[in-house]
């Protein structure tokens, strides 16, 4: 199964790859602990839970950028953000799909060990709060309730994808011209699959001048 997000504008399909290859995802809601800790803005959160409000910084083979993430926006989204931040997800992470004027997608794990063992980890959807506009971030998904890792910033003001249900969760702030300068020349010719089970081998190997994110770190 992939993970389908459609672009009207050429009647292309924008896939991100589902972690379940033949069966629907189910969703696992992560219990959390009524442990409080301060956020960045010193206002109690729950462990497992992210600050209302926060900046991250991606390094990447391309330069700097840095997002603004907004939890009134995506809750359960951000939640998933700041977990994968927090727990060093973003490590030698390609930009495996760059479809020009549309999106750049990112978020298969460059070690097929760890894309396993976040195939699971589902998280249900979000009511769609802001637009799809140019910067913005968002999780792509195989259908309803079924987002995991793949994330996809907008290069463009696509509106169309607000009635799908795809719920922006952040935005770049700093650096969208590094953005929009990751390497477009594969396009949609990298196998997600391929990913999945070969993780960046395969990618460095067929793929030699793809961007990668290096690092993302919380702002301080």
């Amino acid at each position: 199964m992939k993970r389908l997000l459609v672009s009207c504008l050429a009647a292309a399909v924008l896939a991100a790859p589902a972690f379940a290859a033949d069966s629907a995802a189910k969703d696992k809601k992560a219990e959390t602990t009524e442990t409080k800790k301060k956020d960045t803005k010193g206002k109690a959160a729950k462990v497992g839970q992210a600050p209302e409000q926060f900046k991250v910084t991606f390094e990447t083979t391309k330069g700097k950028f840095v997002v603004e993430a907004h939890r009134d926006w995506s809750p359960k989204g951000v939640d998933r953000f700041y977990e994968m931040v927090q727990e060093g997800f973003f490590k030698d992470i390609a930009f495996f799909r760059v479809v020009k004027g549309f999106v750049v997608q990112f978020g298969i794990h460059g070690n097929p060990d760890e894309s396993s063992k976040w195939k699971q980890k589902v998280i249900t959807d979000d009511a769609v709060k802001e637009s799809n506009k140019s910067g913005y971030l968002t999780f792509a998904t195989a259908g309803p309730n079924t987002r995991t890792t793949q994330l996809f910033i907008n290069l463009n003001d696509n509106t169309n994808l607000d009635r799908m249900g795809f719920s922006p969760f952040a935005k770049v702030v700093e650096g969208m011209d590094v953005v929009n300068n990751i390497n477009g020349e594969y396009g949609e010719r990298p196998n997600q699959g391929a990913i999945q089970s070969e993780g960046n081998s395969y990618l460095k190997k067929t793929f030699p001048n793809m961007d990668y994110i290096k690092t993302a770190k919380v702002a301080k």
